[in-house]
């Protein structure tokens, strides 16, 4: 049977900035010395008190800009509970419920408006290895600055999934946001899919996510092997439940990870330690002529 894809996008990147994102270690980790780049705020530790970075916010507002999004006047950071040995305080600062953009969209070559439902900004977490039966762990990453781009789940095919990454990285290039340097970890993609029968059904009641897309092809291939794999599920009249899986670039497979978390597993607050973000129509004014100026000179 035939079905039709429904396709989601997270995808994060990292803006240019001199420091992390909430306090003063410097962002440029590529090829640092393990653990040389951290203190006490980004290796979470006890009474160590975040400072938001500005040029980070500035920077998510204006991707937001680029991608057609209404800009906040208000907006706030929050705290996203989970527990893994790379993310050292067990939780980390990111955005729910006000994000500092909304509402966008981005027109691809095939007639397909992806809409984008929030751009928001917050703090990577560390990076493990894995060898010899033992787990290592690398905070230099940890506290980088993030913009986290979401878009609805209105992408039709796995070659739209690749079309969408290249024309952000192109964007947040020509605009001088990120480098979007997938080697480096610059930029990532996340894409979450399903399949329904007909075009005028509901959207599915599940959702396979898959993390860690480190290149537009690797995203192609693995959407395209997950539409397969749905599909011979439910042609044999299976059940799909809600999963988070990785791909594994040698045999273009996907594979499962872990049964996928919900909101309220994450127990969102808002992050006491950060003062509420407000934006005056003189500022947002300012970053509107600013992007102008860059189309005008560009």
């Amino acid at each position: 049977m035939s079905y039709i894809p429904v396709i989601g996008l997270e995808i994060h990147i990292q803006p240019k900035t001199a420091s992390k994102m909430f306090c003063g270690c410097s962002a440029n980790i590529w090829k640092a010395e393990p653990n040389s780049i951290v203190c006490p705020v980004c290796l979470g530790l006890p009474g160590a008190l975040p400072v938001p970075n500005e040029e980070a916010i500035k920077q998510c507002q204006l991707m937001g800009l680029v991608l057609n999004c209404t800009i906040a006047s208000f907006s706030k950071f929050d705290r996203k509970h989970y527990f893994y040995p790379d993310l050292p305080k067990g939780y980390q600062i990111t955005q729910y419920d006000e994000p500092l953009c909304s509402n966008g969209y981005l027109a691809l070559s095939t007639g397909t408006k992806v809409k984008v439902r929030r751009v928001h900004m917050e703090e990577d977490t560390g990076k493990s290895f894995h060898q010899n039966n033992e787990t290592l762990l690398n905070f230099n990453k940890s506290g980088m600055p993030l913009i986290e781009i979401v878009t609805e789940p209105n992408i039709k095919s796995p070659e739209e999934v690749s079309d969408f990454g290249k024309l952000v990285r192109d964007l947040a290039r020509k605009f001088n946001i990120s480098d979007c340097d997938m080697e480096k970890g610059q930029m990532r993609l996340e894409a979450s899919i399903s399949l329904k029968k007909n075009e005028s059904d509901p959207l599915p009641d599940y959702r396979v996510e898959i993390k860690n897309i480190n290149s537009f092809k690797f995203a192609k291939n693995a959407v395209s092997y997950e539409i397969a794999r749905q599909t011979e599920i439910l042609d044999a009249g299976g059940n799909i439940s809600n999963e988070t899986r990785g791909y594994n670039e040698k045999t273009r497979e996907t594979f499962s990870m872990r049964q996928k978390e919900v909101e309220k597993d994450y127990r969102y607050f808002p992050e006491p330690d950060i003062p509420l973000m407000e934006f005056s129509k003189e500022y947002l004014n300012k970053q509107v002529c600013f992007l102008r100026n860059k189309l005008r000179h560009g």
